[in-house]
């Protein structure tokens, strides 16, 4: 089976070609929309180039450190090499993730905004193809480097031992994509709320021009943030959740060896693959009329693919788990776990709901209420998903205890991989949203008629919404597999010590210690994450200003601003700006292993600091992006001509809300996500310094 799941991936990867040769053979518009569009693709290509330099550092001196750890202090140079090679594989293929996710995005945009001059299905097709082929690569690349390295360390060997060994000498991939990861998301959410900040404040509320005016120094900075962020980062984010996950999965698989064979360790691989397959097809059901609504579209292309995966995921059910029906049971709960988050992401997101038009209306009444009620939403907006999460978990733990005695775990690692299943779909529809977000500012600023500006605002529209999606998909699928990783660090441990390590005992002080510091961390990570955004848009709103003091010509519209060095300061900023918060993330978790291990106990207190702090870390990541979400879409709503339209007093509000949620839902939140899963897999890869 491994090989037809290699296939699988490989001919995703061949038809994500397909559609990139489709986007990159489209028109690309008149002289001044290229200009535009290639300033935003030098910026992006300019920031990508030198995060990556910083993040190799690290990467290679982390991967000397686990060497070291594997080699010299526990004495396994077989294991040291294996697990440094994985981790290095890992955050390569991360970090390749991302470049490919933002490579078709910045070329993509032009495109959209040519063809949207014609026909809004032809621009919809475009974007929609665009962010298929990051979100098809992200997932082919992430089973070929699994499967790859399963089939090099031995997975195929006639040796049952050697084969139930492999799933915990690749736990170095996930950590190397999870690190690669928090910093690429990290760095990127960082530039694009920095410069989106930058520009909102001084552009809208300060000279009173509108969103994308060529006048504005810093809107190509900003254009170029939402390719860094939503697309580099993003897709990073997805790699190495569908790695990491992947891998716990096939950890808890060893534990059923007797039952399922190796079928029970490549399960969750090949129930991916058939993910690929869906999405797909999905992709190409996507179409509207040029009245239609364009969100109808790409939720028609949603329905088919969570269709076909599900057949899909009964297919791989009944060729690995011997057709047992509990387990397709626990599968099904996973996907309509997605779907679920999806409405209830909307719910909280969308304008045609409560949630958002509270905000707005609490904006006639000044900034401090619009942030009170936006406060109230973000708090609110974290009851349904917990509820939802929490249903799945005991849902799939009991159809997986029902399926076989003492499956209830791998029950909710099926769960992982039934709501993971359409993610090569879901992260489509969030590459979308950049795409729609670039050829919308590149029609503002080329002067096009209202009309098409018009078009590009419905797309705009949508592309926030499956934005928000998406990071409520990431971060509910994140919350889903928290037990299965969770589950997959006391199995690690239970090999290494030879012991049965079951349970956690809170009631001890160090372990509660440990808990309390995990939930510590998320809050100190979050607060050093916005505080960097304020910290890297205070360059930003510093040199607009001088722009416009200096030369008085770019407000009348006589001159134009020096993008280029808006740019270069923001860069700047964010890359100085992401350290401090990412190397506290990968070194806490090894400092409490490594202090609470003088007292006997430091795996089960790290078992404690990983469990509450991805408890805490859930909780506030919903609260974050729907929150975000919420108050940006006020903005909009009051943009639309409601409560005042553009430029009242409710609009002014509106804005400030919007920059308040921000970071929130585009650095901070996104962030957090990464994290949960960086815990889980540091501690794999770290678990004998803890011992």
């Amino acid at each position: 089976m491994i090989f037809l799941i290699l296939v699988i991936s490989l001919l995703a990867l061949a038809f994500s070609g397909y559609l990139a040769r489709y986007v990159l053979s489209q028109d690309r518009g008149t002289v001044a929309m290229q200009q535009i569009s290639d300033a935003i693709r030098e910026g992006a290509e300019a920031f990508l180039k030198r995060q990556y330099k910083t993040i190799a550092i690290f990467s290679i001196i982390l991967a000397a450190l686990i060497f070291i750890l594997y080699w010299v202090v526990r004495g396994e140079p077989g294991v040291a090499w294996r697990t440094t090679v994985a981790f290095l594989l890992g955050a390569g293929c991360s970090a390749l993730a991302g470049y490919i996710g933002m490579y078709i995005s910045i070329r993509a945009n032009i495109r959209t905004a040519s063809a949207v001059c014609n026909s809004l299905n032809h621009a919809l097709t475009i974007a929609l193809r665009g962010g298929a082929v990051s979100g098809l690569t992200v997932v082919a690349m992430s089973l070929l480097g699994v499967g790859g390295i399963f089939l090099l360390y031995g997975g195929i060997s006639s040796d049952p031992e050697v084969v139930k060994r492999v799933p915990f000498l690749i736990v170095g991939y996930g950590f190397g994509a999870s690190f690669v990861a928090l910093f690429a998301q990290l760095g990127g959410g960082i530039y694009t709320k920095a410069a989106d900040v930058g520009a909102d404040l001084v552009g809208k509320v300060e000279a009173g021009i509108p969103e994308d005016d060529p006048r504005n120094p810093a809107v190509i900075a900003d254009l170029v943030g939402d390719n860094v962020g939503d697309c580099a980062g993003r897709g990073a984010d997805l790699f190495e959740s569908t790695a990491a996950e992947n891998i716990g999965a096939m950890i808890l698989g060893v534990a059923l060896y007797q039952e399922f064979g190796i079928n029970g360790i490549l399960f969750p691989l090949l129930a991916r693959a058939f993910g690929l397959i869906a999405t797909m097809i999905g992709i190409m059901f996507v179409r509207t009329r040029e009245d239609g609504d364009p969100m109808a579209a790409l939720n028609r292309g949603y329905y088919v693919t969570c269709l076909l995966a599900t057949v899909g995921f009964y297919l791989a059910t009944y060729l690995m788990l011997n057709n047992n029906p509990w387990f397709f049971a626990a599968g099904v709960i996973g996907i309509v776990t997605s779907i679920l988050f999806v409405y209830i992401t909307q719910y909280y997101t969308e304008y045609k709901f409560r949630p958002v038009r509270s905000i707005a209306q609490a904006s006639l009444t000044g900034p401090a209420t619009n942030i009170i009620t936006g406060l109230s939403v973000s708090l609110e907006c974290t009851a349904l998903p917990v509820i939802v999460i929490s249903a799945a978990l005991v849902g799939s733990y009991y159809c997986g205890a029902m399926g076989i005695p003492g499956g209830g775990l791998y029950g909710t690692a099926v769960a992982t991989m039934g709501m993971l299943a359409t993610c090569a779909y879901i992260l489509a529809m969030d590459t979308f949203g950049p795409i729609t977000d670039n050829a919308g500012g590149i029609i503002e600023m080329s002067h096009q008629p209202d009309e098409v500006r018009v078009k590009t605002d419905r797309l705009d529209a949508v592309g926030n919404t499956t934005k928000a999606l998406t990071k409520g998909y990431a971060i509910g699928s994140a919350a889903l597999a928290a037990f299965l990783l969770f589950s997959a660090y006391l199995d690690e441990v239970q090999h290494l010590t030879g012991r049965p390590f079951h349970t956690v005992d809170i009631a001890k002080i160090e372990v509660f210690v440990g808990a309390l510091l995990g939930v510590m961390l998320i809050f100190l990570f979050s607060g050093l994450a916005i505080r960097a955004v304020g910290r890297a848009a205070y360059y930003v709103i510093n040199d607009v200003r001088a722009q416009f003091q200096e030369n008085p010509g770019i407000l009348a519209g006589n001159c134009k601003p020096d993008y280029a060095r808006c740019v270069d300061i923001v860069t700047k900023g964010a890359l100085k700006e992401m350290v401090a918060p990412g190397l506290l993330a990968v070194g806490m978790p090894i400092a409490v292993g490594m202090f609470f291990k003088n007292f006997g106990i430091g795996a089960e207190t790290v078992a404690a600091f990983l469990m509450v702090g991805t408890i805490g870390g859930v909780v506030l990541a919903i609260s974050m992006n729907n929150g975000g979400g919420a108050w940006d879409n006020a903005k909009k709503y009051i943009e639309a001509g409601m409560c005042g339209g553009k430029g009242s007093e409710a609009h002014k509000a509106g804005v400030v809300g919007d920059t308040v949620g921000d970071p929130l839902k585009d650095t901070a939140g996104p962030s957090i996500h990464v994290l949960i899963k960086l815990l889980s897999t540091i501690t794999l890869v770290m678990a004998p310094l803890f011992i």
